[in-house]
């Protein structure tokens, strides 16, 4: 490529490297312990339901599809990466006791059905009821939802910036500023170098920070109509709501990514800002991975990967 343009190419951190996603195909390139990277690639399946390409209804099930992928990939990095070699704990005796082989595939699905429950109590059920108690005290009155926007974001910031303290969380912090600066390398239309990427910037305005800040503010004005009457009910209706919040969401996320002026710059820049957390700056070995997950993904008709 001889000139800038947005790729829809996009890809998460995972443990020791790099899922990148293309038009064409997925590649997934991890660090594994003797020092090489591992590079695995696949074959992506053709979108072909209405649902999944109509405006405000794919995003929910786009959503979904990137979140297995991701957990998958997660979970084949963990593996590649040796992050769980050890002697076996009591847990894992106890698992390959009753589970045998599927002791791994049922504890990561509690592990799912936890985060799931854990995220539904922190984002849905808390700011409602935190809203009522200080109604109690101070009466906030049209100002509630907001308010309660307010004690999301704050969960938000506080829980990645209690996670980026992490040593592992860290480590893949910065691979996936080494993911956002290989793109950026591609979509300037630059040789994909370890020199060239190491000077791109960190921040991107399609980043998954960016689409989770984005669903928070749009859940703000979209409950905002949601009866406060009772918090158990207020809940629930935010649930059957999240659907909508998230199909609004996808598509201002696809928005910001596709256009660069005044209105995209508001939207994106408290994701950006959020990204200060969530990426850091990678050494020369993380973009080595990032590079090698981006080159088999790039698109074999040129400009077809167009955001």
């Amino acid at each position: 490529m001889n000139k800038q343009h947005r790729t829809s190419i996009g890809g998460q951190a995972v443990i020791e490297g790099i899922m990148m996603r293309g038009p064409e195909k997925t590649a997934l390139a991890v660090r594994v312990p003797d020092g090489s990277v591992d590079l695995e690639t696949w074959d992506n399946q053709k979108v072909t339901a209405w649902y999944k390409k109509t405006p405000f209804v794919r995003g929910i099930f786009n959503f979904v599809d990137t979140m297995r992928l991701g957990y998958r990939c997660l979970m084949k990095s963990a593996e590649k990466s040796a992050y769980d070699e050890g002697e076996p704990d009591k847990l894992d005796l106890w698992l390959n006791r009753h589970f045998g082989e599927k002791g791994t595939a049922v504890l990561t699905g509690f592990a799912s059905v936890i985060a799931v429950v854990a995220a539904l109590f922190l984002f849905m059920a808390l700011p409602t009821f935190a809203v009522r108690w200080l109604n109690t005290l101070i009466p906030l009155g049209v100002f509630s939802s907001l308010v309660e926007g307010l004690i999301k974001i704050a969960i938000l910031v506080g829980y990645m910036a209690a996670v980026s303290r992490m040593k592992d969380i860290h480590r893949m912090f910065q691979y996936h500023g080494a993911e956002h600066k290989t793109i950026f390398c591609y979509e300037a239309g630059e040789e994909l170098t370890v020199e060239n990427v190491r000077k791109q910037k960190r921040f991107h305005p399609r980043c998954g920070t960016s689409f989770l800040l984005i669903v928070v503010i749009v859940s703000v004005l979209v409950t905002s109509f949601v009866t406060w009457q009772s918090p158990w009910l207020r809940v629930a209706l935010k649930i059957l709501l999240l659907p909508v919040v998230v199909g609004i969401s996808y598509e201002i996320i696809k928005l910001a990514g596709r256009y660069t002026n005044l209105c995209t710059r508001i939207i994106s820049a408290p994701g950006m800002w959020l990204q200060h957390l969530t990426t850091q700056e990678p050494d020369d070995g993380m973009i080595e991975v990032a590079i090698a997950s981006l080159k088999p993904v790039l698109p074999s008709v040129e400009g077809s990967d167009r955001w």
